[in-house]
């Protein structure tokens, strides 16, 4: 298999909450900077989340080990995360996180870094407004035609949100300032948390992606209806979309002035930019909206992107894991990646050699329903849901209970029509279900035997109250 060579000087990594693998590289055009990225670099459009939300999906990203490895508890195992691996090798790290709370210190994520920030503390209205998120969107949609029209008179730009509910511009600022002070030889993870709910654009983002124009009565019903918990009727759905999108626009255009940086401070040429989405985002295609414990496409398909200085576009059709991010960004740094990790290195050509990683498997937890509050974090918390994917079969099993799901992508790329619970021609051959059900099997069986109940409890007591309040707005009660 080849792998990834050793050319670049640095390499940055963004990683995008909530991003479909279909909200960019599209006929929408709403991610022009995320696109051209791609375009120049190997996609791989078989990638896949090892989990249905960040929590179960990070472990794989930044660990290359996946959730619940160790113990039954999320985050980080405590074998080499890659930000350690790449600091000891000698090279500056940095990593800014937009206010997720599951994604610092307590689980482990500031592991390795020379400089880390969440962005979780705040104080007096910010503070507010941080655990109000559909308060502080209220405040954004509502004064957005005063604050357009200040901006303009003072000819400025509101491409940055007025209310930062998602932290891009602390984000952006703290990794500009990095690059400025940094000299060649670094990794650098920002992540954004934007296309997370509740969607609050900019305004200018907004305008750029919507056909027709939104009123702000429809914006704000829109987050009433989802904040109440009402059904959401095909209207609200459209409006929800029309957000998401201009969401997804915003990232694209802060990453275009990280970018911006790069070139402006000379790394352009040695820099490997890898770009991914942390998990899907569901719009009821399942009966749901966000992300709640299910493994259907719409969460587990994410985009992956490799754009390497050296390298060569086009694209790779396997399915792989997000767990191939850690060695492939050691490799392209010419760094030896953990010999605990379990992912692959990717190949920066698509021509190469690279060998079949399929079945990736992914991992849900769920309560007695879809909904169960609090969303379960433990291994104990629920049932675990697992999946197992290769280019065509996606096969879902409910582990405790033995019940298995069964689709075929090619004839129903949506997911909707379960083959269990149909005798049809159309059915996989025995040894294709036998061969996704023995990888569910093998990684359930590694996961429990992994439970020997001596773990700490790592979101009960560890975290603050500040990461509390952000988990808690987020909708993780």
């Amino acid at each position: 298999m080849q792998s990834a060579t050793s050319t670049a000087s640095n390499v940055v990594l963004v990683t995008i909450d909530s991003l479909r693998a279909d909200a960019i590289g599209n006929e929408n055009g709403v991610s022009p900077v995320l696109d051209g990225l791609a375009d120049e670099g190997v996609v791989f459009d078989g990638a896949l989340a090892q989990g249905n939300w960040t929590p179960f999906s990070f472990p794989s990203i930044l660990g290359s080990r996946p959730v619940f490895a160790e113990r039954p508890d999320i985050g980080l195992a405590s074998t080499p995360s890659l930000a350690e691996r790449l600091s000891e090798a000698g090279f500056a790290t940095a990593g800014f996180n937009a206010a997720n709370g599951f994604l610092t210190d307590p689980w482990g994520y500031d592991r390795g870094f020379d400089k880390f920030e969440p962005f979780v503390d705040s104080a007096g209205y910010s503070k507010y407004l941080a655990a109000h998120p559909t308060v502080q969107a209220w405040v954004q949609l509502a004064t957005s035609p005063f604050r357009r029209a200040a901006t303009f008179l003072r000819g400025g730009s509101d491409a940055r949100p007025f209310a930062d509910i998602s932290r891009m511009g602390d984000l952006e600022d703290h990794a500009v300032r990095f690059l400025q002070e940094t000299e060649d030889g670094f990794f650098l993870w920002v992540h954004y948390m934007d296309t997370h709910t509740p969607y609050v654009p900019a305004p200018r983002h907004l305008r750029e992606v919507a056909d027709t124009r939104l009123n702000l009565f429809r914006m704000l019903s829109s987050h009433v209806r989802t904040g109440l918990g009402w059904d959401v009727d095909e209207r609200t759905l459209e409006t929800l979309e029309t957000l998401y999108a201009a969401t997804v626009r915003q990232v694209d255009a802060s990453v275009g002035r990280i970018l911006e940086t790069l070139d402006d401070e000379g790394f352009a040429d040695e820099t490997a930019i890898v770009v991914a989405g942390d998990h899907g985002e569901e719009f009821l295609e399942h009966g749901h909206l966000a992300h709640y414990p299910k493994l259907y496409r719409e969460l587990i398909d994410v985009p992956l992107f490799v754009s390497h200085p050296d390298g060569t576009g086009g694209t790779v059709s396997q399915p792989v894991g997000l767990d191939a991010i850690p060695p492939t960004v050691c490799a392209l740094l010419g760094v030896e990646p953990a010999a605990e990790w379990e992912g692959p290195v990717l190949p920066l050509s698509p021509d190469a050699d690279f060998e079949d990683q399929s079945p990736v498997v992914s991992a849900a937890v769920r309560g007695e329903s879809v909904t169960s509050q609090p969303i379960p974090r433990r291994l104990d918390d629920g049932e675990l849901l697992l999946s197992a994917r290769d280019e065509r079969w996606t096969y879902i099993e409910h582990t405790d209970t033995g019940r298995y799901e069964l689709y075929d992508r090619e004839a129903d790329p949506d997911e909707q029509r379960d083959l269990r619970a149909e005798t049809t021609a159309e059915r996989p051959p025995a040894p294709v279900v036998d061969r996704l059900s023995r990888a569910v099997a093998e990684h359930a069986d590694r996961l429990l035997e992994g439970d020997d109940g001596t773990a700490e409890d790592g979101d009960g007591g560890q975290a603050s109250d500040e990461i509390t309040a952000r988990l808690r707005a987020l909708g993780y009660q």
